[in-house]
């Protein structure tokens, strides 16, 4: 690919675009941020690292210069504020539905083909927000957060269980923390189901820690993580790029697939060239389904948040 631009020059978007340019994914990474200079500096010191690290990949920098983004493959966006002290789930929709509208709709005037990938917060809402401003196609726009999650649980297992994470497989649907959902009886070490590996009352440890893991992180260093958010999105992009047609667990429109429809949850998704390709709709017991419809409302509710600021 050509190039890919990064929105927000941030811990999970520099990240991102480091992880991107190590991959030697594209021929040029365009970081962008409103910041006078912070992309600039940080594309250049991950430029820098090319001749030690052996990538091709140019890293650029520009500071709110959206003329250079033109004719991106992908664009991932990052941007936004984090929650701060005594602000109000609905002030944080208001305050960051607004800069990802701004910064998406700059985008796709340079880059009218380009496929949409975004992890600001709250991510479904987001990814609802970036999907009307936009106006493409469901499968054009669509959020990480899953992948995220499952990473979080794999390696928990893999060092509760002292075995490789590489051998792990594991599904979570839902949103992020406590409307997750989780689908232990989908989760296999080399094809074992992990249930014949660990006891119950062990497994529902690792997932109420995966539940809170973004929280683990704030608590130990006062910030939200970023290595693993910024790996996270940058497998989705080679995913895209490599027409893999990987399975991943992505935040994405609903039209009835799960009993539910125009709103948006995790659920497996196929990724390659196109965007997604294929929503997965798996088997769910009865007790998963009440779960992810759970979570599904709580999403509804964001999107209704939205809906009433009346941006579009």
């Amino acid at each position: 690919m050509e190039k890919i631009t990064v929105i927000g020059a941030g811990n999970v978007g520099a990240t991102c675009a480091n992880v991107i340019a190590h991959g030697d994914l594209a021929k040029e990474v365009i970081l962008v941020d409103i910041v006078e200079g912070l992309a600039e500096g940080k594309a250049l010191d991950m430029w820098q690292t090319s001749p030690i690290n052996r990538f091709n990949t140019r890293v650029t920098g520009v500071t709110n210069d959206y003329s250079k983004t033109k004719g991106s493959g992908i664009v991932v966006i990052t941007s936004g504020i984090p929650r701060k002290p005594g602000m109000s789930r609905d002030d944080l929709i208001a305050t960051n539905a607004k800069i990802v509208k701004e910064v998406t709709e700059k985008a796709v005037k340079e880059s009218p083909d380009a496929i949409l990938i975004i992890v600001s917060n709250p991510l479904d809402v987001m990814t609802y927000t970036a999907t009307l401003a936009s106006k493409k196609p469901w499968n054009k726009v669509f959020g990480m957060a899953g992948i995220l999650d499952t990473a979080r649980f794999r390696a928990f297992l893999a060092g509760t269980l002292n075995i490789s994470p590489l051998d792990i497989q594991a599904l979570l649907m839902g949103g992020h923390g406590d409307s997750m959902v989780p689908l232990p009886r989908y989760t296999t070490v080399s094809g074992i189901p992990v249930t014949q590996l660990i006891g119950a009352d062990e497994l529902d440890q690792i997932i109420s820690r995966t539940r809170t893991g973004g929280g683990e992180i704030v608590k130990l260093m006062g910030t939200s993580a970023w290595y693993a958010p910024g790996a996270a999105v940058a497998q989705m992009v080679e995913a895209i790029i490599d027409d893999q047609r990987r399975i991943f667990p992505c935040s994405v429109l609903l039209q009835g697939q799960f009993g539910l429809k125009d709103v948006y949850a995790g659920v497996p998704v196929k990724i390659g060239k196109e965007g997604i390709v294929e929503i997965v709709e798996i088997e769910l017991n009865d007790e998963e389904m009440k779960m992810l419809h759970e979570s599904a409302a709580a999403v509804k509710s964001t999107m209704d948040v939205l809906d009433n600021m009346k941006l579009f």
